[in-house]
């Protein structure tokens, strides 16, 4: 499920890329919190408990202190440095008590298909209507002793408890087929057999 930590938020009065890029050499994060009608409130996060949170949990529950008012909030997008990977800025969407939300969860695949083929996931995430305190980290699915040939859709998989896919039902997760070079060695392997025996005929015949 989603963490749930506390984070002491500091209130941004300074905007733009200056302000940004100080806010980030004092080892914090810039933030932008909003929803449910509520004006945006612009805030600066501790940089390394954020990322701690947020580096094994996409969809992570914060309770923010913001000097002094306690509120839940939904990490709902991260901005990256696209080399570094460290984390430029954070939308935040600030969730109620029993408030379900729409969130896209990866798919973690478990076992293993029939010898001899390969699965390709299809849809690394898929979205999921659930309790904001109830958010899990992934959703498992099993490809245990699949044929080639084998499709995995929304349609076929189980939403965890409480939760509902929001993903067309139709929409392929998982295919499971065998690779092209074991086909085309099968179908090589055929043709010298089949050459081989005709080639007998011939000489009996003779």
């Amino acid at each position: 499920m989603a963490d749930q930590t506390t984070l002491t938020a500091n209130v941004r009065t300074e905007f733009g890329k200056g302000a940004a890029r100080r806010t980030r050499r004092a080892g914090l994060i810039p933030a932008v919190l909003y929803g449910h009608g509520e004006q945006p409130r612009h805030l600066a996060l501790p940089s390394h408990q954020t990322f701690l949170i947020v580096k094994d949990h996409a969809n992570a529950v914060i309770t923010l202190d913001i000097e002094g008012d306690q509120q839940t909030a939904l990490v709902k997008d991260i901005q990256r440095d696209p080399v570094k990977r460290t984390i430029e800025h954070l939308d935040l969407l600030i969730i109620r008590k029993g408030e379900r939300v729409s969130v896209e969860i990866p798919v973690h695949v478990e076992g293993e298909s029939a010898p001899g083929t390969i699965h390709q996931v299809e849809s690394q995430t898929l979205l999921l209507n659930v309790s904001a305190v109830s958010i899990p980290d992934y959703i498992n699915v099993s490809i245990e002793g699949l044929e080639d040939g084998a499709v995995l859709r929304v349609s076929d998989l189980t939403a965890p408890k409480g939760a509902e896919f929001e993903t067309d039902p139709e929409t392929a997760v998982i295919v499971v087929s065998t690779p092209r070079a074991e086909e085309e060695d099968e179908d090589a392997e055929d043709a010298e057999e089949t050459e081989a025996a005709e080639g007998g005929e011939e000489s009996t015949e003779e």
